[in-house]
């Protein structure tokens, strides 16, 4: 049975913050295509969460795509991005944290007050603090996109995203199955980046 996730961690935090921003990352593994953040923004009267949400990876596309509209009218969202050829310049790791960042501006943007915030970061490992150019409180928790509702938004609104980014690119970069792959090194992607070579959009550091 798949785990349904909550707002238990999230109440804990309310406590001593007025919101929480849960973030998640998708696309770290790729071949192709940007590594995307995602984040989502609750305050303590958000109310319960979409029906359907769970973590993205258990969701099928057409569930993830039906329930992203409604996770983003729950909360605020925003999605950051860093391109492929950021990744091969500055590293996976820095490349997160950049998305990152540019998920917390597009909050900013929106009206959130990110500083007074706790984030809830998926893992064990805070990849976002170093791209931040002032402290923020962040909160890590293992299983945080199954188990805690705000990271689990979070990580649909962005893996919707980048996915349809990817099937977008599939039209301009014809050939890697990007449609059902999503950048991702399956087989049919591998046997046609030995055919055809890297395209624009591929992570070269990451073919040697």
């Amino acid at each position: 049975m798949v785990a349904t996730p909550t707002l238990d961690v999230e109440r804990e935090l309310w406590s001593s913050a007025p919101l929480v921003i849960g973030m998640d990352e998708v696309g770290r593994g790729a071949l192709a295509g940007p590594v995307s953040v995602g984040a989502l923004a609750l305050r303590p009267d958000c109310g319960d969460w979409p029906e359907h949400l769970r973590d993205s990876k258990t969701m099928t596309e057409p569930r993830r795509v039906a329930t992203a509209p409604l996770v983003r009218s729950w909360g605020i969202s925003a999605v950051g991005h860093a391109t492929n050829d950021e990744i091969d310049t500055l590293g996976i790791q820095v490349a997160l944290g950049l998305a990152g960042r540019r998920a917390l501006v597009g909050l900013h943007d929106a009206g959130v007050d990110v500083p007074g915030a706790a984030i809830l970061l998926d893992g064990i490992h805070d990849w976002l603090a170093p791209a931040l150019r002032r402290p923020v409180r962040t909160v890590l928790r293992a299983k945080a996109d199954r188990d805690c509702a705000s990271v689990s938004g979070a990580a649909l609104v962005a893996k919707v995203e980048r996915d349809t980014r990817m099937i977008e690119s599939d039209g301009v970069h014809p050939g890697y199955g990007w449609t059902s792959n999503k950048g991702y090194g399956s087989a049919t992607h591998l046997a046609a980046i030995a055919e055809l070579g890297p395209s624009l959009l591929h992570r070269r550091s990451w073919l040697h």
